[in-house]
């Protein structure tokens, strides 16, 4: 187990390059950039090609990747030119309300989707499995925006019972916290319970019928010990990887629901370095994202282990 997750923790060398690469690479072509925005749009171009120059920007492309790829092997990830703080203290300060918001949208989800799914595929052809799957296709199919819109007008206009946008730090209590959380991960939990209950109820459909839950049943046992205990069970992996994608998208999408609610998280950094053209943070928070989003990945390999021993990293 340890030599593998080693060996995972090695690839992610060549991923962080490739994606480094690109991301680079796509800053670089953009039109504009940091002496633009920070001279303004009257500046003249003699005093923009001069501060590019001070500020290193008018070197050749591979010697500024170079430069900048070393850095970051190093720990230095650059420093932002508008918020006046290093890149990794910024990503810091915005990672927060982003983890909080992911972590309460995926209990929301699966609070959601565990349930519904295995009511879809033990009641398969019913009513029931017609109104979850219905309900989840129409989860699936509405956008992200209009139905926080529509929490927003629900709970946080007719009802009064959430405010309609901001951001309470957990340092201000834990129930003012997740008060302001609410909509914008009920919003977005409800999408990604839509996607778990159609994996959930897949996973569970392809295991009901096999022939040791049949074995189980004819020994007797009791039909929700059967479906918890073995047809959960081993219908787990899938249910596994589709919740570390999941999690995944939650990080790295939640930029419209971010600046909606106004929540200062990773979304509304990267939305407001990129009207900036604050290269540096906009580069750094590609590489922090991919790197979340491959130790998820890592996790998530791990438990399979713990689910179904036959999965176990390293077992032959």
């Amino acid at each position: 187990m340890l030599k593998y997750i080693l060996k995972r923790i090695l690839s992610l060398i060549p991923v962080l390059f490739v994606v480094s690469c690109v991301i680079f690479l796509v800053v670089y072509m953009i039109p504009g950039g940091p002496a633009t925005a920070l001279l303004g749009m009257e500046a003249k171009p003699d005093q923009i090609d001069a501060l590019n120059a001070e500020l290193g920007f008018d070197r050749p492309f591979l010697v500024q990747y170079v430069d900048w790829f070393t850095n970051v092997l190093r720990g230095d990830w650059g420093e932002s030119y508008f918020l006046h703080q290093t890149v990794t203290s910024a990503i810091a300060d915005y990672f927060v309300p982003t983890l909080s918001l992911a972590v309460f949208a995926q209990i929301i989800a699966l609070i959601l989707s565990i349930p519904l799914g295995i009511l879809a595929a033990y009641k398969r052809g019913t009513a029931l499995d017609l109104t979850c799957v219905t309900a989840s296709l129409l989860g699936s199919a509405l956008p992200g925006f209009l139905l926080s819109m529509f929490l927003m007008l629900f709970f946080g206009v007719y009802l009064h019972w959430f405010p309609v946008a901001g951001y309470a730090a957990l340092s201000e209590g834990l129930g003012e916290h997740l008060r302001y959380l609410f909509l914008p991960a009920l919003s977005l939990g409800i999408v990604q319970a839509a996607y778990l209950t159609r994996m959930t109820r897949s996973s569970l459909l392809e295991t009901l019928y096999k022939n040791y839950i049949q074995t189980a049943r004819a020994k007797g046992l009791k039909e929700k010990k059967v479906v918890m205990k073995y047809a959960l069970k081993n219908g787990a992996p899938v249910i596994l990887t589709a919740v570390g994608q999941s999690f995944g998208s939650l990080i790295t999408g939640t930029i419209v629901t971010e600046t909606l609610f106004n929540i200062p998280g990773l979304g509304m950094l990267t939305l407001t370095s990129i009207n900036r053209r604050d290269v540096f943070v906009i580069q750094g928070v590609v590489l922090f994202v991919t790197l979340l989003y491959v130790i998820v990945n890592l996790i998530v390999d791990i438990l399979y282990g713990f689910t179904d021993p036959r999965l176990r990293p390293g077992r032959k």
